[in-house]
């Protein structure tokens, strides 16, 4: 792989600092650990793959961790297959932790904390594609995410092994068969994680289901507060943005529909109180959010058939 990233040349003591300049370009934003100091050393090797990204990873030990804080300060939605060659490597995501040993891999979805584990010096492989290429082929990847794959299934040593020998001619591609390659090597991993999948019940995705309660539970709390968005949602909840969006389309919905929806239904359920029939229009609107009263006028009346004023005389008669 040409694009070669290196601690070598660096003095000692900005070692660390530099592998995780290196890791947070070549990946997504993490933080890194490592009890060396100046002994530190890795580098990483890079080169795309269509939509995908191949990397080699060759480093000591170390801690790395995908934190909340660094979920909320990014919308890098990948999920990364981690292929081991030498030296084993712990992965932990949604409540599960698996080791990854030479001709194995595993799957973490970077749109959720994660944790990576190397006790030892290691080298991996690492196939970065976008979430959309894997999800449209098996839904969800909260069941997928730190397990092991690839030691005993005929598929998944398949699966594995095509996707070490394509990431490692993936430079001497020409392009449309990069991009083909990359869409075939992910329809292989799909089909050896169905196939692992059939062979169990799918676990129902209740770490799905709580974010999205904890979201609607956000929302619901911070609705008078003009300021409500999606990056301050989605650092609140340790998520990224996109993955906030993903969870609402589940509902046909985004999240900035669901905060007008949910603003317009406390408004409505207001405008039609008696006991606060003293209260004005506009004293009622700006008390679940909206800021500009044209603009909420506009859209009650696109979403209730009539204006906020309108409304609120039919119920007087």
């Amino acid at each position: 792989m040409p694009i070669q990233f290196t601690t070598d040349d660096s003095p000692g003591h900005r070692r660390l600092a530099l592998w995780q300049d290196i890791v947070c370009d070549v990946f997504v934003g993490l933080d890194c650990k490592s009890d060396l100091g100046s002994a530190f050393r890795g580098s990483v090797t890079q080169a795309a793959l269509g939509k995908a990204v191949c990397s080699d990873v060759c480093s000591d030990r170390q801690h790395v961790f995908r934190t909340p804080s660094r979920i909320a300060r990014s919308d890098q939605d990948f999920v990364l297959v981690a292929l081991g060659n030498r030296g084993n490597g712990g992965v932990v995501q949604d409540g599960r932790e698996t080791v990854i040993h030479p001709g194995q891999f595993a799957l973490y979805d970077t749109t959720r904390p994660y944790e990576l584990k190397f006790s030892e010096a290691f080298t991996q492989t690492i196939f970065k594609v976008p979430r959309e290429m894997l999800q449209r082929r098996l839904g969800g990847t909260e069941p997928l995410t730190a397990i092991s794959f690839g030691a005993d299934a005929p598929l998944e040593r398949l699966a594995c092994d095509f996707i070490f020998r394509l990431c490692q001619n993936a430079d001497r591609l020409l392009p449309d068969h990069a991009a083909a390659l990359s869409e075939q090597a992910v329809d292989l991993l799909a089909m050896a994680l169905s196939e692992r999948l059939g062979k169990t019940p799918l676990p129902s995705s209740t770490h799905r289901s709580a974010l999205l309660y904890r979201l609607k539970a956000h929302i619901r709390a911070h609705l008078a507060d003009p300021g409500l968005s999606l990056a301050e949602a989605a650092a609140a909840l340790g998520i990224s943005p996109r993955y906030i969006n993903d969870l609402l389309a589940d509902e046909d919905t985004s999240f900035q529909r669901h905060v007008l929806a949910e603003r317009l239904a406390q408004c409505r359920r207001d405008l039609a109180s008696p006991v606060l029939a003293h209260r004005h229009i506009s004293e009622i609107a700006f008390a679940w959010g909206f800021n500009d009263l044209s603009h909420f006028g506009r859209v009650f009346r696109e979403h209730f058939g009539m204006s906020p004023r309108d409304f609120r005389q039919s119920l007087r008669h």
